[in-house]
């Protein structure tokens, strides 16, 4: 371990030599993000034998959303937020603007700390009702949207800073969250920053505005590398990838981390990654048309809405109607409300008010994994077109999920072994967290196995 961290401490030190480097890599990236994002969304639509390789469309398709994202998770979970300090095209811009903008200070109501998990919900539930994972356009709007967002932002506040990335970002609450598992991370040693007299290197750019001297885990640096040696009290080292999680307690979680983790990462997620395939969903539909058909109000079941509030792309025979848009928000709105709901529930009756925040924390690594299943879905469906078997993929699936459980699970249990609880309460406590995790596999083993 210390030569690792020797090691480590070379590579964080050597960021921070190579900035300009890193930032060169960022206009790679931004170009390239664009080049994918704008010109399929130019291109007609790909017939039905068009192939990955021969199609544009498709490939970037299968880019975003069959490789970058999924993946990008999967970084997150192994080197922290470095996808957002180095790669991310968004907080390029965004900070790249602002050096350039009005330089305003963050106004009170944009640090409401609900903004991430508010953005994240609302981008999830439109992203599925205009079909973002399948077409261009419905791309473009999603992420073109944001990265504007993003760059208005930037000339508006904060000279230099990537505001929209600390406070606004759709992904930042759920990035924040799966970067505590990470096994490596920049750790600050407040002690040494202050009684360090020795000559000191000049102060860095922390761009996602954070007070570098006080920072204590991985879910709000953004890895850049920029502060590494800063007072000789940075540096990046290896740690357990539980360590995060189980130093957490209620006064260091805000209530909004629990509320995406429940209701956003876990709830909503599923949902919207479910409807497809879930025959609740064809029967709520078919409730609610039997009723509307009733009442004579027809109108609800037309598919003339246009493509950016409701997937309408009539050359293909992919239309939604009017009742198919509500009862994508329904089946959505209810899968997080119930889901959420049922798993604070469970937590709040198994254990102590203190613990409540903390424990549903261990629920990470299988909100993590709910996600990378969910999206890797699509990686599998493009490349089952492309006429590739993959008979591998189930299994792979099982022990995924299995192994997150039992990741969750572990910590839950080191969680309520570092309190001094009553041999009840303890029992209580794991009881809960069983029950929750049961709940979310049960989810997930429905889309993928009970219902395939």
């Amino acid at each position: 371990m210390p030569e690792l961290n020797r090691w480590l401490q070379r590579l964080g030190d050597g960021m921070r030599r190579h900035a300009r480097a890193i930032r060169a890599v960022q206009w790679i990236v931004v170009l390239f993000y664009a080049l994918l994002l704008v010109v399929p969304a130019l291109l007609p639509l790909p017939d039905s034998q068009a192939r990955l390789l021969g199609n544009l469309t498709l490939l970037a398709q299968f880019l975003f959303w069959g490789i970058w994202w999924p993946f990008v998770l999967l970084s997150i979970v192994l080197f922290g937020r470095l996808w957002c300090g180095v790669l991310c095209p968004e907080g390029s811009l965004s900070e790249w603007a602002s050096q350039y903008g009005k330089g305003m200070g963050v106004p009170r109501w944009l640090r409401w700390g609900g903004w991430p998990t508010l953005a994240f919900c609302l981008t999830t539930l439109y992203g599925q009702l205009i079909s973002v994972y399948d077409y261009a356009q419905a791309t473009l709007l999603i992420l073109g949207g944001s990265t504007v967002a993003a760059v208005v932002i930037g000339l508006l506040f904060a000279r230099g800073k990537r505001v929209w990335c600390r406070y606004l970002c759709p992904v930042s609450g759920v990035f924040a969250l799966l970067a505590r598992l990470a096994p490596v991370h920049f750790r600050v040693d407040e002690q040494r920053w202050v009684e360090n007299t020795a000559a000191r290197l000049p102060p860095p750019n922390c761009a996602p505005l954070l007070d570098i001297r006080r920072l204590q885990g991985a879910s709000d640096c953004h890895a850049c590398g920029r502060c590494s040696g800063q007072r000789g009290a940075v540096r990046l080292i290896a740690r357990s990838g539980n360590q995060e999680i189980l130093q957490a307690t209620s006064r260091t979680l805000s209530p909004w981390d629990v509320r995406l983790l429940l209701f956003g990462v876990i709830g909503l997620a599923m949902g919207a990654f479910q409807w497809t395939v879930s025959p609740w969903f064809i029967a709520l539909k078919q409730t609610l048309a039997q009723w509307l058909v009733e009442h004579d109000q027809l109108w609800a079941l037309e598919d003339n809405a246009p493509w950016w509030l409701l997937t309408h792309y009539p050359q293909v025979n992919d239309s939604f109607s009017w009742l198919d848009g509500f009862s994508i928000v329904v089946y959505l709105g209810l899968s997080s409300l119930l889901l959420g709901t049922a798993l604070m529930g469970v937590l709040r009756l198994t254990t102590d008010r203190d613990l409540y925040r903390p424990l549903a924390l261990t629920l990470t690594p299988l909100g993590g994994a709910g996600l990378f299943l969910g999206l890797s879905a699509t990686t599998v469906k493009l490349l089952r077109y492309e006429g590739l078997l993959l008979d591998w993929v189930q299994p792979a699936r099982t022990g995924l999920l299995i192994a997150a459980m039992g990741w969750s699970l572990l910590l839950g249990w080191q969680r309520l072994s570092r309190e001094r609880l009553s041999r009840p309460k303890r029992i209580a406590g794991a009881a809960g967290l069983l029950l929750a995790n049961g709940l979310i596999g049960f989810g997930w083993w429905l889309q993928f196995w009970g219902w395939a």
